[in-house]
């Protein structure tokens, strides 16, 4: 008989912990959006190269470490500070990968580009361009738009005005 009991209660107490592991290992749907929000908060390592591509571009203008680590030479150019933003606009119209690094020593800044070695051929072009466009703007020299504004005035000034008279007759 106690053999019997014995046997009896471990069912039972079988019975109810397999309940409970299932009750509790049961997912709800609550638990499945916070294991999922987990996971996409956390990337594995597979998915993590692609979220850290978002972070550090690897197209434009980027940082000298990331674009030292795409494998490629590196090669430098020089710039002023004059033509930094004409530079920047060309570079970008190409889609040529560079990094900046701005000296600080120097009383006009001086920018030295670092550049992708396997783009030599976009970047001689993006050079002729802003060679180019630095020309362009050294030859023309634009007047002030308060010396135009004075120029305009004095014309304006001599042109003689119509005097309309005015003039009511009295009709009877």
């Amino acid at each position: 008989m106690r053999k019997l009991v014995h046997e009896e209660v471990s069912k039972e107490t079988a019975d109810k912990s397999v309940r409970i592991a299932v009750r509790v290992s049961k997912p709800t749907l609550k638990l499945f959006m916070k294991a999922l929000s987990t996971v996409v908060g956390k990337p594995t390592k597979a998915v993590g190269k692609a979220v850290g591509e978002k972070t550090h571009p690897t197209k434009g203008k980027q940082s000298i470490k990331t674009l030292v680590r795409q494998g490629q030479g590196v090669s430098s150019i020089p710039l002023a500070d004059e033509g930094f933003k004409d530079f920047q606009k060309i570079a970008k119209k190409y889609g040529v990968d560079f990094a900046v690094v701005k000296d600080k020593k120097a009383d006009p800044p001086v920018y030295t580009i670092f550049f992708k070695a396997k783009d030599m051929d976009v970047i001689t072009k993006i050079l002729q361009d802003y060679a180019d466009k630095q020309v362009r703007k050294g030859s023309m020299e634009r007047p002030s738009v308060l010396e135009k504004l004075k120029k305009f005035k004095e014309i304006v000034a001599a042109i003689p005005r119509k005097v309309a008279e005015k003039k009511k007759e009295k009709v009877r």
